[in-house]
């Protein structure tokens, strides 16, 4: 029987590698994703801790020489090139210094388009700087009346913040373990759907039933091979994550992402368990399917349920169920290893025991599926 398999697997990963096309279609999310998320976290990174200065329209600049040289300080211009200039306006009152002068509060309106993404920064940048200065103003009319300006801040907090560097970076490595989950999923796919929808269009699944080899023995081969595309796809992701990651200037946050030897392994094992619970939802799926684009137009809905689940696992009001359950399960134990936490080993256990049930379920239904005609012939 084991012999059977090893030829039938032999032979569906010889098919898939002879069609290059559809082989590296569902490899270039793990080559590329890694390269894409390093260059947006470069860009998100140099935009935060090196921000470009704003130039807005200021009226009435001159009744105001002080606040407008703060505001420049801050970063915040008033402009006149109309290529560089946001949509934003600082209208400051005619009587701004007297109302300052007689202690009472001096009116400026900021004119400005919440609703326009590319504006919300430069609002809250803006807002944030006239903030900073009206409280500057408050504490220099407290000690000219010989009052300290401690008086109206009751209480001062202290933050002791605990997290260490991994910590840090783990947050963000949590984004990038999802990529590294669904890679496995999005690698054999194209494999999925050829090896079943589409070798029932070529007729050929027919003709491989014919042969002296169980329903079961198939529908391993078949599971195996579409496994080994998406192991090959998590560590394809893993090795290029680990390769570009150290040039992202992660020390301008004051902390570093490390793709370990200890996390890959990790991620390998667990990650081996959501590739074979993948491979046979797709094949399922795809048996289930009448064509080859039906399949594809189903895949790519279902692909969406365990996405969902290891995304929610990710946010503070996620149910703690989620984190027993398959897939999302996993993905937390990863997450909680690349923060340098302990690993809960009793929920990684039940949520890959139960990962693997899942998946001997459906490969049993695809083999009840494969004994009729309906199914085979696609009728």
């Amino acid at each position: 029987m084991s012999n059977h398999i090893t030829t039938l697997v032999r032979k569906e990963l010889i098919d898939a590698i002879r069609d290059k096309r559809s082989v590296m279609a569902g490899l270039y999310y793990a080559l590329f994703t890694p390269i894409l998320f390093a260059v947006v976290f470069t860009a998100i990174i140099n935009k935060v801790t090196n921000p470009e200065d704003i130039e807005i329209t200021i009226t009435n600049s001159t009744a105001a020489s002080e606040l407008t040289n703060y505001l420049s300080n801050q970063g915040i211009t008033h402009g006149t090139d109309p290529n560089s200039l946001k949509k934003i306006e600082l209208v400051i009152s005619s009587d701004f210094a007297g109302q300052l002068n007689s202690a009472k509060p001096a009116e400026v309106t900021l004119i400005a388009d919440r609703s326009d993404d590319n504006l919300r920064s430069a609002i809250s940048r803006t807002q944030g700087a006239l903030r900073g200065y009206s409280s500057e103003i408050a504490s220099l009319r407290l000690i000219a009346r010989g009052v300290s300006p401690t008086v109206i801040q009751p209480l001062k907090v202290h933050m002791q913040d605990q997290a260490t560097s991994d910590s840090k970076g783990g947050q963000l490595l949590g984004m990038v373990i999802l990529t590294i989950v669904l890679s496995v999923f999005i690698s054999g796919m194209n494999l999925a759907i050829d090896t079943s929808a589409g070798e029932r269009e070529r007729n050929s699944l027919a003709l491989l039933l014919s042969h002296p080899v169980s329903v079961r023995q198939l529908v391993l081969s078949k599971t195996l091979a579409v496994s080994t595309f998406g192991v090959l796809g998590l560590i394809l992701v893993m090795l290029v994550s680990k390769i570009v990651y150290p040039f992202v200037p992660w020390q301008e946050l004051g902390f570093s992402i490390n793709i370990s030897l200890q996390f890959m392994l990790a991620t390998l094992l667990v990650g081996s368990t959501v590739a074979i619970f993948a491979a046979s939802m797709q094949l399922f799926v795809s048996f289930m399917a009448k064509s080859f684009k039906e399949a594809q137009t189903y895949l790519t809905f279902v692909i969406f349920v365990p996405m969902a689940m290891s995304y929610a696992v990710t946010l503070d009001f996620a149910v703690d169920e989620l984190r027993w359950a398959p897939v999302s399960g996993q993905l937390q134990a990863l997450i909680d290893l690349a923060k340098g936490k302990e690993i809960p080993l009793l929920q990684l256990a039940v949520s890959c025991l139960s990962t693997l049930v899942l998946s001997f379920a459906l490969i049993f239904g695809m083999e009840r599926l494969l004994k009729s005609e309906k199914i085979v012939f696609g009728l």
